[in-house]
């Protein structure tokens, strides 16, 4: 008799941790997340997990309802609660290595219904097994769920780097060559333009806009991009104040963008970073995707010939201003240029004749790097060197032919990006030069882009130099793919 007393209380025990149970267990191997997530109609969509660790066991139902309504608020689609009771429960049968092929959500379940469970990075690999509906079962991390198949693959996407060898390795010396060329917009053949001289991009200038309208300029550009094997840089020089070549017409905007002095005086650095936010999208919109600014260049004198394109105050001041442009045109998505290096100050305009600059290098150290040495630091991502003399770096060719001043802004300034000429149209260098040797001059000192207008000879003569040796393919190879960093970094390689 007491033995079947002993065998009652132990089968009353097991029915009482039975019911709070509450049916199906989760195996002690499996985490436990119990996550609430927003919904997406689509993949890839990226959702934080929500941070809290607690099981769903120990949410209440007052809780949920709570959580769920408040979730529902911020969002016309359904949420899913997901509890860790009902957690997918894998067992160790014989998976797959995949690798994601774009950063993508995994799921709790097979669908966009299901909570999120993690945002996992382009190139990650996990196990995959069961594959249903195009959904997969995966374990990542110690994470089991579910993960859109679309973005599942065999092999581990390429890097950066292979991605950009693969693009070199394909193109032959004229299309590498042409990679090197940001030229002016022949209107009349500029598609012809882009299949026979393969330019890495077009720059537009107001000529380019009359006329037309924002509906038809985003038209043209699409016309461009898809003539082109390697996506364009599509460029423009919208400054703002008396440099303004889209917004100056009324069918784009109801007034210029406002120079830099204008927009501090008017609401300071805070002025400054939300209208460079503006132009960046305005531009963006239309299909440009570089902006040659901002002006970099210490002006404090309204006779300088460069004064009212520049900010107006000392390298200080004007650091700031044009570490917050860059940032805030990084931030929009839209490439910078930094000009005009070595820095401008008094010097009178190059597109007219030669200009002699006899300062001393202390200064240059000591003022006008400092607003480039800015905007390297914030990011920018290319730098364009002026037609100036400067005697104190090199007493005998233009800035932007000559090695010596290139390899200051590489060592000095530690700059790593896109390096490019001013126009090699202007009178500066037509002065010093001739046209087809200024762009075998330029190649040699070092620029990675050569802003051109008379591309059309200028381009054969570098392939030409290239082939004679005088400009080694090595140093054009690292060009192109400075330039291709570039073009991958704004998403137009894919």
């Amino acid at each position: 008799m007491k033995q079947m007393k002993i065998l009652a209380f132990v089968l009353t025990i097991l029915l009482i941790l039975s019911a709070c149970s509450g049916g199906e267990g989760v195996s002690s191997g499996q985490d436990e997340t119990g996550f609430l997530s927003q919904l997406t109609s689509s993949e890839p969509s990226f959702s934080q997990p929500v941070s809290s660790q607690a099981s769903s066991s120990q949410v209440s139902s007052s809780q949920a309802s709570s959580q769920t309504s408040s979730s529902q608020s911020s969002s016309s689609q359904p949420v899913s609660i997901v509890p860790s009771s009902i957690a997918p429960v894998f067992s160790e049968e014989v998976f797959t290595l995949q690798y994601t092929t774009s950063d993508v959500n995994l799921r709790a379940g097979p669908g966009t219904t299901y909570a999120v469970l993690a945002m996992v990075p382009s190139g990650e690999a996990v196990k995959a097994y069961e594959t249903q509906n195009g959904w997969t079962r995966v374990i990542y991390k110690n994470l089991n769920g579910y993960m859109n198949t679309t973005y599942l693959a065999a092999q581990p996407p390429l890097s950066t780097e292979d991605r950009i060898n693969a693009i070199l390795n394909g193109m032959t010396l004229e299309e590498k060559v042409g990679q090197m060329f940001f030229v002016r917009c022949r209107k009349n053949t500029a598609v012809a333009d882009i299949k026979q001289y393969h330019p890495a991009g077009y720059i537009l200038f107001a000529n380019d806009v009359e006329g037309e309208t924002p509906n038809s300029l985003k038209a043209k550009i699409e016309r461009y991009q898809t003539a082109a094997n390697v996506p364009l840089l599509i460029g423009v020089d919208e400054e703002g104040g008396t440099v303004t070549r889209v917004s100056r017409f009324a069918a784009f905007r109801s007034e210029r963008f406002a120079s830099p002095q204008d927009l501090f005086a008017q609401g300071g650095l805070d002025n400054v970073a939300r209208d460079a936010r503006e132009k960046s999208i305005f531009l963006k919109n239309l299909g440009f995707n570089v902006n040659l600014a901002p002006v970099c260049d210490l002006s404090t004198d309204p006779g300088d010939f460069i004064y009212p394109r520049a900010f107006g105050q000392d390298a200080a001041a004007t650091s700031a201003y044009v570490k917050t442009v860059v940032s805030a045109m990084k931030g929009s998505g839209m490439g910078s240029t930094l000009k005009h290096f070595p820095g401008y100050g008094n010097n009178v305009d190059t597109h007219t004749g030669i200009a002699q600059d006899q300062r001393s290098y202390e200064t240059f150290v000591t003022a006008d790097f400092l607003p480039f040495e800015a905007g390297i630091a914030a990011g920018a991502d290319s730098v364009l060197v002026s037609h100036n003399v400067v005697a104190s770096m090199d007493p005998n060719l233009p800035a932007s032919l000559s090695p010596k001043v290139h390899e200051i802004l590489r060592r000095e300034l530690g700059f790593h990006g896109v390096v490019m000429t001013d126009d090699l149209v202007m009178d500066a260098i037509r002065q010093y030069t001739g046209n087809e040797q200024a762009a075998v001059q330029a190649a040699q000192a070092g620029n990675d882009l050569l802003i051109a207008t008379d591309f059309n000879v200028q381009i054969p003569a570098v392939v030409q130099a290239v082939k004679e040796g005088r400009i080694p393919l090595d140093q054009v190879e690292q060009s192109v793919r400075r330039v291709l960093r570039w073009k991958m970094r704004m998403g137009l390689l894919g």
